[in-house]
């Protein structure tokens, strides 16, 4: 009980000191390519759904995906069970610091070298109402805000995927998702799914189309993983819950507007969505011309291990991306040719572009206790980085192991490492003094910005976890001469 006091009184000390940041880049637009901050706020557990995300523990049956993960979590109070409505809540908070470090040089986009402390908070409204046996609307209320280590600036794998990435926005509450989820069904027999705050539906047919229109965040759907793809319970690093690669459409919060199509079968599955884009990198405004600006996404599924008599997911990933990116030859041809003094990506008239890229993702069961993942990305690297994160190519493995091991069964640990790179192209682009909506040394010594993270997350009673964390960044920004960066982290999380 005096550790609980005594990690109360830090957490709440935390929360109430104001973070030391620094100074906001300057901008006409608070959405523009140098905003101050710029994680995607994919600030709530996004698992896919009930089709295609397998649960913690993967079952052994002829349907191994039919649980969210996370699904014997525990909750402040119950949540309806045998009703057509749905309501539930969480509230996240992440305190993280940095001590000081060494850097030959730094520019506008470089992450501080002396100490820093920051905290983020995210606090979600999950409501959703079933019409009928085939229909339901599903509308989410989000509130988020706190502050980022150099306001997000100066790594590509940002420690902390719940950070606001414009902290000049509005801390109004917003509409989180808001969509209408209709399954049509294409077999009579039924299986078995575990409702969440996705999909409200006690069984679903086993082979099935799912159409979903409305807001949403893409990585509802798309890349999902049971072991890494979670703040709340799971690891902290863009890079390590998202495919750092995948330059996913969304707006300066993390959504977007648009359709997804999923058709599922007994032990495969694949869908497509089509979205919205923003009108500029980093933009909270979508441009409402699909016509013109869009992004398209494609994922096969297949419900089968790579270990024998384990079970496991393989997920491969396709994306296309249509908008107003500018291309890093053209701005470094600006820059030798005298125009600019420096190359500046955003200085094109208004042009459409495509990025595209391809992702593959791998879960596998090794124990009752013990789930690894693995992710590999890639994207062309020949347009701006838009709308994610400074990422053309990453690989990232990790574990998660189960607190059932050591007899405290809603305990949960885990270790990953992501390596992430950028294209040719985006390099000298850096090393000639340009700026990404993330990154901008100055100079650029380049090497790939290697990330080790672990946690473990304790439950201490009901709904109330904690989770202490440690990161270690090699070459922050790509750059050999700036870092490492230690950043240890705590997280409080309650679910209602």
């Amino acid at each position: 009980m005096r550790a609980l006091v005594l990690i109360t009184f830090f957490v709440l000390t935390q929360l109430t000191t104001p973070a030391q940041t620094a100074p906001l880049a300057p901008s006409d637009d608070p959405a523009a390519t140098t905003s101050a901050s710029a994680g995607q706020s994919r600030s709530v557990p996004k698992p896919a759904p009930p089709s295609s995300q397998p649960s913690e523990e993967p079952k052994n049956s002829t349907d191994p995906s039919s649980a969210t993960p996370d699904d014997s979590v525990e909750t402040m109070s119950p949540h309806f069970r045998d009703t057509r409505f749905w309501l539930s809540g969480q509230t996240n908070f992440i305190f993280e610091s940095h001590p000081g470090f060494h850097a030959a040089y730094s520019g506008p986009h470089s992450l501080s070298t002396h100490y820093e402390k920051a905290t983020s908070r995210v606090l979600t409204l999950y409501t959703g109402v079933r019409l009928n046996d085939s229909t339901e609307i599903l509308v989410d209320i989000e509130e988020a805000g706190g502050s980022a280590l150099t306001t997000g600036f100066g790594l590509a794998g940002n420690p902390n995927l719940d950070i606001v990435r414009n902290p000049l926005l509005s801390k109004a509450v917003y509409l989180g998702r808001g969509m209408i989820h209709k399954v049509f069904a294409l077999s009579k027999d039924k299986v078995e799914n575990q409702r969440n705050f996705l999909s409200l539906f006690d069984e679903l047919p086993r082979r099935r189309l799912e159409i979903r229109f409305g807001k949403f965040s893409l990585p509802d759907f798309f890349d999902a993983n049971s072991v890494g793809s979670d703040t709340h319970f799971q690891f902290n690093n863009w890079t390590v819950d998202n495919n750092g690669a995948w330059d996913y459409a969304a707006d300066t919060r993390g959504y977007t507007v648009g359709l997804v199509a999923d058709y599922e079968d007994r032990n495969w599955g694949f869908r497509f969505a089509e979205v919205l884009l923003p009108s500029v990198a980093n933009g909270i405004n979508l441009v409402w011309r699909p016509w013109q600006v869009h992004g398209e996404n494609w994922e096969y599924e297949l419900r089968h291990g790579v270990v024998p008599k384990k079970t496991g997911v393989i997920r491969l990933l396709a994306f296309t991306n249509y908008a107003n990116m500018g291309i890093y030859r053209d701005a470094i041809a600006q820059f030798e040719s005298g125009l600019v003094a420096t190359p500046d990506i955003t200085n094109h008239p208004w042009h459409i572009t495509r990025k595209y890229g391809f992702a593959a993702n791998l879960e596998q069961n090794l124990s009752p206790n013990i789930t690894a993942f693995a992710r590999w990305g890639w994207n062309n690297g020949k347009t701006e980085s838009f709308v994610y994160t400074e990422v053309d190519s990453t690989v990232a493995e990790g574990v998660r192991v189960n607190g059932a091991k050591w007899h405290r069964t809603q305990d949960r640990a885990g270790v990953a490492f992501v390596s992430n790179g950028i294209s040719k192209d985006h390099q000298v682009y850096l090393g000639d003094g340009g700026l990404g909506f993330l990154l901008g040394d100055g100079k650029l010594t380049y090497g790939r910005e290697n990330i080790l993270e672990s946690y473990y997350t304790a439950h201490l009673w009901r709904g109330i976890y904690v989770a202490p964390g440690l990161q270690y960044i090699a070459n922050p920004g790509y750059n050999q001469v700036r870092g490492p960066v230690l950043v240890p982290s705590f997280r409080l999380h309650l679910e209602f």
